[in-house]
């Protein structure tokens, strides 16, 4: 695969910011690794999105990602959008808006990826895994799934519990919750004929564990299919170098070059 650090303007944010970008190669004599080539409609593309503590280079440094997306001609998107909880920020940078709108576009305009819904994908792990959902939940005519990795799904009771990060919780949304940046909510909302397939995983020793117990109990309460893959873990990279392995296995559509 082809690793490429991607420094851009962004518009929407008025400035510099910085992506990761995996970009599948076909190779025959590389040792070790194994490539495919973009599809007819260019590559399918998976966003790949980071937690509260890291940026768009930690899923490279911590993980095997590369080897792991390389046999299905997959292209990884990994977007820094430091600590904003995926959101337009009250006090700050309209990091959603980025996320949703202008970030497409520019992937789109410097790579030859696909734009189709049933060749983009979304995942990632603690706020990212809530980001991930949040941008599926919200826009579910772009993606074919969505996976979160022990994500801090419960904005709200964050927001209202998190003591240590209440001036974090202040910048971003300055009061309540908005429905829209609130999973349970969304999750009421939706229609589920209308939805991406959806990926709940999360250690069972993790701090986020009952957080993401009660979003697979309001999933089934709206009717809304969920994959969960609960199981001993905590809150850290073993466990999600293994469960991303686990989320390409099950992404609908991606077929390992042999």
């Amino acid at each position: 695969m082809a690793l490429i650090h991607c420094d851009f303007f962004s518009e929407t944010l008025e400035l510099s910011t910085s992506m990761t970008v995996l970009l599948p190669q076909r190779t025959r004599t590389q040792i070790g690794m194994t490539g495919a080539p973009a599809g007819e409609h260019g590559a399918p593309v998976l966003y790949l999105l980071h937690g509260l503590s890291d940026d768009h280079t930690i899923w490279q440094r911590r993980t095997s990602i590369e080897r792991y997306a390389a046999p299905l001609g997959l292209a990884v998107v990994m977007p820094a959008v430091h600590r904003s909880f995926y959101a337009d920020e009250r006090h700050g940078g309209r990091f959603w808006t980025f996320l949703s709108e202008e970030l497409p576009d520019l992937v789109s305009q410097f790579f030859r990826v696909s734009t189709r819904r049933e060749d983009t994908y979304v995942a990632g792990l603690s706020m990212g895994g809530y980001g991930a959902f949040k941008w599926a939940l919200r826009q579910p005519e772009r993606f074919a799934a969505a996976a979160s990795m022990s994500g801090a799904v419960d904005a709200v009771d964050l927001a209202r519990s998190d003591s240590d990060r209440a001036s974090l919780f202040e910048r971003v949304y300055d009061g309540p919750v908005p429905p829209e940046d609130d999973l349970f909510a969304l999750l009421a909302a939706a229609d589920p004929a209308t939805l991406p397939a959806l990926h709940l995983s999360c250690g069972t020793e993790d701090y986020l564990f009952a957080a993401n117990e009660r979003l697979a109990a309001a999933a089934e309460k709206a009717g809304v299919p969920l994959t969960v893959d609960f199981r001993p873990g905590e809150h850290e990279w073993q466990f999600w170098d293994d469960e991303i392995r686990t989320v390409l296995d099950w992404l609908p559509g991606l077929t390992p070059s042999m």
